[in-house]
């Protein structure tokens, strides 16, 4: 295994932004999303707000896990128009407002932490407040000091002890919660940081309903306790036991900001793991295990790919850059999958790092073999984890999803041009099992190439446009508005139908299947061509060359709620994982939820995703009320369905535990019959007689 897992066992300046906090409390929680059952006013518009509730695992594949508690939300009334006779609202000095730091942090939360989420999806800001936190123990690890992090999670608080060098007393309550204050400006003391703009704690504290801080250092200690970023309590002294210098940390994210959330064990567990891999020697406890990797990049690929790979995984680590690389044949995976990390932040958008690191690999290749390969036929397959240490690394957001520093291409080109050619010399067994894949890519591009023609032959002649396809205005590449892209695929005019007119023609599209596609188990990626309706929605989607072609930012598969339905779902997602898997990998593929149950009376109307729900609003509004169920996405009117894919559209994230999974997968769900299959089923059979 690659990495191993073993069993063990206030001041009146507080009051002040205590205060203020609490104003802007109110401003969050009405700007938050509202709980899952849905209320609507008779003779309004307005909507309550619905929440993603569940996270999908390819088990089954893409099975939900299982549901968080849900609550009723009603609807506040609208606030009263301007006055028509000052034709709009009175603009003077009285309406400008200064906010201090955490209370900006408070009302503009995603511009520090990116999304809120309600703990469902692994981007989620509950998330990113526990990566903030333990970066911190990270980065003093880098620094040489502290081989040992503990982290705990339970009942919706995380806890992390780091043993580094400790905040200094003196600053601990400004280094938490003053915008700005840190040691990460000064590189004698942090190099390699991942937290270099000072607000991360900061917006950890001011996110959170409970934050607790102490630094230990030389035998004294610091405590501050706040609440919503105000100072509540804080004292000093020395301490009455020896400890060990380093910081700790617990805190409990704010349910006004986030909602109703939950800690994914598994989201959490992933990103510990790979905390491991790229430091290596460096232990973290995590709820009683510990994880620790002697081998870094090598050891994450080993875990991702198993004994997929056609050759020993090639490895290199330098002062700055560490990559591990193998390549997998074509019945494993197709296309590329890459991990890329920089200052062990992982991005999963790349960045500039990932792009130099494809161009000195083809270089490296290139020149070993003395012949002009192309780019495509040498990374086809290929399966690749890249990390990067920069001293000033610049992201495209606070989130840090993707890299943008442009000055670092030419030595990462150039130093993994070297050491691949190196590493080809010194692996010659290797290096004829990755030049016969790469002449099979080529082989089967020409192949593919010709049935590609005659598909374009065919739809030329069977219409000018994409049939079945309802396209949008705003597409991936049309930057922010680009970002909101979504393409739902629906089963059947039926279902679309709903969506048709309730849809927003400016970001989503639609895109309707005749019913059940075919079974795309264990077929060559040309049999696609051969398909139809699978052709047209590839054409759609914009990934017949590569998934870098992607049209739109969300895939949403959009199916009823019944048997047949979950098997269009489960041949849909076995055609992404066959020939497109890192669409599922990087987190475009999703699930659309929608209600159940709607349950009504003339003055109130509720939706229900699942039977507790139903019974719940039966209870709230009265045993007269009327419940219906809807079989169908075409049972649900377009002026009823224009709310369950708007702003508060619940959408299931498709995500893979780890890559050498997905055949086994498929294989036992999607393959030839089995008696294993075959005993699972019967075991399962849920009997809806009666």
């Amino acid at each position: 295994m690659a990495v191993k897992k073993e069993q063990t066992t206030g001041n009146a300046k507080g009051k002040g932004l205590a205060a203020k906090a609490t104003e802007i409390k109110a401003k969050a929680a009405a700007s938050a999303k509202a709980k899952t059952v849905k209320t609507v006013k008779a003779g309004t518009k307005k909507t309550a707000g619905a929440k993603v509730s569940r996270a999908a695992k390819v088990a089954g594949p893409a099975k939900a896990a299982k549901a968080a508690s849900s609550a009723k939300t009603a609807i506040a009334p609208a606030k009263p128009a301007a006055s028509k006779s000052s034709g709009s609202a009175v603009y003077d000095e009285s309406k400008i407002k200064t906010l201090s730091s955490l209370e900006h942090i408070r009302l503009r939360t995603g511009m520090y932490i990116g999304r809120l989420g309600d703990g469902s999806n692994p981007d989620d800001g509950i998330y990113v407040l526990l990566k903030e936190i333990i970066d911190n123990g990270i980065d003093e690890f880098i620094m040489g000091n502290g081989k040992h992090i503990e982290i705990a999670v339970k009942d919706g608080t995380a806890k992390v002890r780091d043993f580094g060098r400790g905040i200094p007393l003196g600053k601990l309550v400004e280094c938490v919660s003053v915008i700005n204050t840190g040691a990460k400006y000064n590189d004698d003391v942090f190099q390699f940081s991942v937290g270099l703009n000072g607000v991360g704690t900061k917006a950890v504290n001011a996110l959170s309903s409970h934050f607790r801080v102490l630094a230990f250092r030389n035998g004294e200690y610091a405590e501050a306790v706040f609440t919503r970023g105000g100072l509540v309590s804080q004292k000093k002294g020395k301490l009455k036991e020896k400890m060990k210098d380093g910081t700790y940390v617990e805190f409990t994210p704010d349910a006004d900001i986030f909602g109703e959330y939950q800690f994914n064990l598994e989201f959490i567990e992933k990103r510990i793991q790979n905390y491991a891999y790229l430091n290596t020697g460096l232990n973290l406890h995590f709820n009683g295990k510990s994880y620790v990797s002697q081998h870094g990049l090598f050891d994450l690929l080993s875990e991702e790919i198993g004994e997929d790979g056609i050759y020993p995984t090639g490895y290199y680590k330098g002062e700055h850059l560490e990559f591990a690389f193998t390549h997998t044949s074509g019945d494993k995976h197709y296309g590329e999958e890459y991990f890329s990390f920089v200052n062990g932040q992982f991005t999963s958008d790349g960045g500039t790092h990932l792009s130099a690191y494809k161009e000195g690999f083809l270089k490296g290749v290139q020149t070993f073999f003395k012949k002009d390969y192309r780019s495509e036929d040498i990374r086809e397959g290929i399966t690749a984890a890249v990390a990067v240490k920069l001293k000033n690394p610049v992201f495209e957001s606070q989130t840090k999803n993707k890299l943008g520093n442009s000055d670092i291409r030419t030595w990462i080109v150039q130093e993994v041009k070297d050491a691949v050619e190196d590493w080809l010399h010194k692996n010659q067994e290797a290096a004829k099992k990755l030049e016969i894949k790469i002449i099979s890519n080529e082989k089967l591009r020409t192949e593919l190439n010709a049935v590609k023609k005659e598909a374009r032959e065919a739809a030329k002649k069977i219409a000018l446009k994409i049939p079945k396809l309802k396209d949008c205005k705003y597409h991936l590449e049309d930057g922010i508005f680009g970002d909101k892209s979504t393409i739902f695929i629906t089963e059947g005019d039926s279902a679309s139908g709903s969506m048709v007119s309730s849809r927003d023609v400016m970001t989503q599209a639609l895109f309707s299947l005749r019913g059940k596609i075919e079974n795309m188990y264990g077929k060559k990626r040309a049999a696609i061509y051969k398909n139809e309706e699978l052709y047209n929605m590839m054409m759609a989607l914009g990934i017949e060359n590569d998934t870098q072609g992607l049209r739109y930012a969300r895939i949403v598969i959009a199916t009823d709620a019944d048997f047949d339905g979950f098997h269009i779902r489960n041949l849909l997602l076995t055609f992404f994982l066959s020939y497109f898997e890192e669409l599922v990998t990087s987190g475009r593929v999703f699930i659309l939820e929608t209600p159940l149950f709607r349950v009504r009376t003339k003055k109130d109307t509720l939706y229900c995703y699942n039977e507790k729900e139903r019974d719940q609003a039966v209870t709230n509004l009265g045993n007269q009320s009327e419940v219906t169920r809807f079989k169908g996405l075409g049972e649900i009117s377009p002026k009823e369905f224009g709310q369950f894919i708007g702003e508060d559209i619940r959408l299931v994230p498709v995500s893979i535990s780890v890559l050498k999974a997905v055949p086994q997968v498929l294989t036992f769900y999607m393959g030839k019959n089995t008696p294993e299959r075959r005993d699972y089923i019967m075991k399962n059979l849920i009997d809806d007689a009666g």
